[in-house]
């Protein structure tokens, strides 16, 4: 289990050199492992570039959520045939998906991470047959002692999140100006700056973003806008009417 009392900012990739970034944030979510994972050399040689006390968190590959019709796969580089690109996304339970889990698994050791992000595209709603594939793939992988987040998109119903967190053991990450977490003992948040990344968010939304926040738990929040540098670094520096400064 994690330590229960902090509160972590940081971005959604690197808007720095990774050596200058980790001066300014405690923890970067990366992206690179969503859209093609780099090979496990690489990943080593970032997590031997930053502080122990540093922490990566990261993106599950696309293989996994995607389904090869979505144009993320546009930056996918290893070769599928037809039959595996049909057997790609939804939590299907397919060579392809395993092969993309131990990819991922595999990613987050090597970067020591503890936590690793299965974002969903808004495609992927809550019928029966994506239901049976997400309980089907999250009861049958091996975790590695690694806590999972997951990010629904899409016309879910909040008491349905909920029952799947409590049943998978997954943890509900939000964009807290789209939809709540459900999730309180565990607070994992995405600032996605809106239509096409432009947001720059106002002091006063920072304090909402706060607010989100309970005390006594871990609690990330990512910026993921065009000016997620500032943003990030605004956030950081808050200090709230409750005493509560952001660990940096």
């Amino acid at each position: 289990m994690l330590p229960g009392n902090f509160l972590k900012t940081g971005c959604c990739g690197f808007p720095l050199p990774k050596t200058e970034y980790v001066a300014h944030f405690p923890v970067g979510e990366v992206q690179q492992t969503f859209y093609q994972p780099p090979r496990i050399a690489t990943l080593q040689r970032w997590r031997a570039l930053v502080p122990e006390h540093f922490e990566f968190t990261l993106k599950a590959w696309q293989l996994i959520t995607h389904s090869s019709k979505s144009p993320t796969f546009r930056r996918l580089t290893t070769k599928l045939t037809p039959a595996e690109l049909q057997q790609c996304g939804s939590f299907q339970f397919t060579p392809p998906v395993l092969m993309a889990w131990e990819t991922s698994w595999r990613s987050a050791e090597a970067l020591k991470a503890k936590c690793i992000l299965f974002q969903c595209p808004a495609s992927f709603g809550p019928s029966p047959e994506n239901l049976h594939q997400m309980r089907l793939f999250f009861t049958s992988i091996e975790r590695h002692g690694l806590k999972f987040i997951w990010e629904p998109r899409g016309d879910w119903n909040p008491a349905l999140i909920k029952t799947l967190c409590e049943e998978l053991d997954l943890i509900h990450a939000v964009d807290p100006f789209v939809s709540r977490s459900v999730t309180l003992n565990f607070t994992y948040l995405r600032l996605h700056g809106g239509k096409d990344f432009k947001h720059v968010y106002s002091m006063e939304e920072l304090h909402f973003i706060r607010r989100q926040i309970r005390a006594g738990f871990p609690a990330y929040v990512f910026f993921n806008n065009i000016q997620m540098l500032q943003d990030a670094t605004k956030f950081g520096n808050l200090k709230t009417h409750d005493g509560f400064r952001p660990l940096k």
